[in-house]
């Protein structure tokens, strides 16, 4: 006897379908990953959810930092920049491919995760925290330009001053990789004081990150990234009279 055809009734497009959205956010950051070249460094974004508490404080930072030591071993992805916001964390990257930069990527979080976890368990006395630390897979812009590299730059190392944490006399962020960053306009070499541990970076290898970006000059270690693009764009929707004539 001939048996009846029974067609599945899941899968194919839908609504509600594909990846979930993370909490708190409207939509996924990526969709398709490009094909990436060793050529362009890439800037990266990770954000942590609330639970695990702000990053910035010592048992957080030591948490990021140990993380950041297993991506040493590897000899096909590079962390050259970093800072560790509140909430989120800046990384610039060298990566040989398009895997390379996902399979090191998932390496830190994986660590970070991991260690972010018994930081905040540490911190309050309470057991091991078990959950989601990054909801969302990672935002990258690829750096394509020398104006947009030390744009990047310029926008991770001082980051801290976008988000109103500069109110400290120290000149350069802590919880940054630019205390020992040789870019900076007017700054001498820094000597770390007693017990500082630096975030563990490597020396770019693309022209980008190494040379290129100077061109346009040094940075400004006072500079305000948020700043200087509201009034980019202030200037661009109302140019003054001068800039009329």
């Amino acid at each position: 006897m001939q048996r009846e055809l029974v067609f599945r009734t899941w899968g194919g497009k839908r609504k509600g379908a594909g990846r979930p959205r993370g909490p708190g956010r409207r939509r996924n950051w990526v969709r398709k990953r490009p094909v990436h070249s060793r050529h362009n460094p890439v800037h990266v974004t990770l954000r942590v959810v609330d639970a695990v508490g702000t990053l910035r404080r010592r048992r957080a930072y030591q948490a990021v930092r140990k993380a950041m030591e297993c991506t040493l071993r590897r000899e096909d992805f590079r962390v050259v920049h970093v800072s560790i916001q509140r909430n989120h964390i800046h990384l610039i990257c060298e990566a040989d491919d398009a895997r390379a930069l996902t399979r090191g990527l998932q390496s830190f979080q994986s660590s970070a995760a991991r260690r972010l976890n018994i930081a905040y368990a540490a911190d309050r006395n309470l057991p091991i925290r078990r959950g989601t630390v990054f909801p969302e897979r990672y935002h990258a812009e690829v750096l394509t330009s020398r104006a947009q590299t030390r744009n990047a730059i310029n926008y991770v190392l001082n980051n801290w001053r976008h988000h109103g944490e500069d109110r400290r006399a120290a000149p350069l962020d802590p919880y940054a990789s630019g205390l020992f960053f040789d870019g900076w306009k007017g700054i001498g070499p820094f000597i770390a004081p007693p017990g500082y541990d630096p975030l563990p970076v490597i020396e770019p290898s693309t022209w980008l990150l190494s040379a290129g970006w100077r061109r346009y000059g040094l940075l400004d270690p006072y500079a305000s990234p948020g700043k200087a693009r509201r009034q980019a764009a202030t200037d661009l929707l109302h140019p003054s009279s001068s800039d009329r004539s």
